[in-house]
C-alpha cells in the first residue's frame, strides 16, 4: 500500500515540491486566437504562425483558428500568401497560462516581371519561322479557305447548341414521350411504304450522290 501511494506522489508531482514536472510546465502559456484580414475582417485559412529563432510553430484552420504552446516575451510571427508579414510579441507579465489574439494581416500586392512565351527556343529561330511564314494577301484566297465544305463540316461539328436549341430538342423530345403515352412508338423497320422509298431512293442513286458531296 505504501509502494502504491508513493508512486502516485512521484507521478503527479507533489512528493517533491521543485520537481522536475513543475519546472517544465513554468513558463509555458496555451497561445490561440484567430487570424483574420485587415480590410474584410474575413479569416485568414492556412496561416503560418511560427515562434521567432525557433522551428516550432502551426497553421490556422479553414476558419483562421490557431493554437500552440509557448512562452511568455516570445515573438509570434504570422504569415501567408498575398498578405504583409505581422509580429507579436508575448507579455511577460502574464499571470495565467493562457493567452489569446486576434491578429489582422494587411494585403500585400505583388508586382509580377512580364514574361514572354515563344514556341521557339531562341529568337533566331522564331524570327527564321516567321519569314518562312507564307500568308496570303489576297482576301478572296482567305474567304474560300475559311468556307471550304471540309471547314464549314469540322466547325459545325465541333460547335456545341445554344441554349434556344438545347430548349427546342428537350421540347421535342418530351413532346415525342408524351403523344406516345399508353402506345407502342411505332417502327419503320416493319413499314412497307418506307421500304418501298428507301428501294427507289438506292436505285436512283441518292446515297451515291451524297457520299460525293461529303467527300
Amino acid at each position: 500500500m505504501k509502494r502504491i501511494i508513493l508512486l502516485l506522489l512521484i507521478s503527479t508531482g507533489l512528493f517533491i515540491p521543485g520537481s522536475k514536472a513543475q519546472q517544465i510546465q513554468e513558463g509555458l502559456i496555451q497561445f490561440s486566437g484567430v487570424v483574420v484580414s485587415s480590410d474584410s475582417l474575413h479569416p485568414i485559412s492556412f496561416a503560418s504562425i511560427i515562434i521567432k529563432n525557433t522551428s516550432r510553430g502551426t497553421i490556422s484552420d479553414y476558419y483562421g483558428f490557431f493554437s500552440l504552446v509557448a512562452k511568455r516575451n516570445d515573438t509570434i510571427e504570422f504569415s501567408s500568401v498575398g498578405f504583409k508579414k505581422a509580429w507579436y510579441i508575448i507579455p511577460d507579465t502574464l499571470k495565467e497560462n493562457r493567452y489569446s489574439l486576434i491578429q489582422m494581416l494587411t494585403t500585400d500586392t505583388i508586382l509580377l516581371k512580364e514574361t514572354f512565351v515563344y514556341p521557339w527556343p531562341t529568337q533566331e529561330q522564331f524570327r527564321e519561322a516567321f519569314i518562312r511564314l507564307h500568308i496570303p494577301d489576297d482576301d478572296l484566297e482567305r474567304a474560300k479557305k475559311n468556307l471550304a465544305r471540309a471547314e464549314m463540316k469540322e466547325r459545325m461539328e465541333s460547335m456545341p447548341a445554344d441554349g434556344s436549341l438545347n430548349y427546342k430538342y428537350s421540347m421535342q423530345a418530351r413532346q415525342s414521350q408524351l403523344y406516345y403515352v399508353g402506345q407502342y412508338q411505332p417502327n419503320n423497320l416493319l413499314n412497307p411504304i418506307a421500304w418501298a422509298k428507301f428501294i427507289e431512293a438506292w436505285k436512283r442513286g441518292d446515297f451515291k450522290r451524297k457520299k460525293k458531296q461529303d467527300e
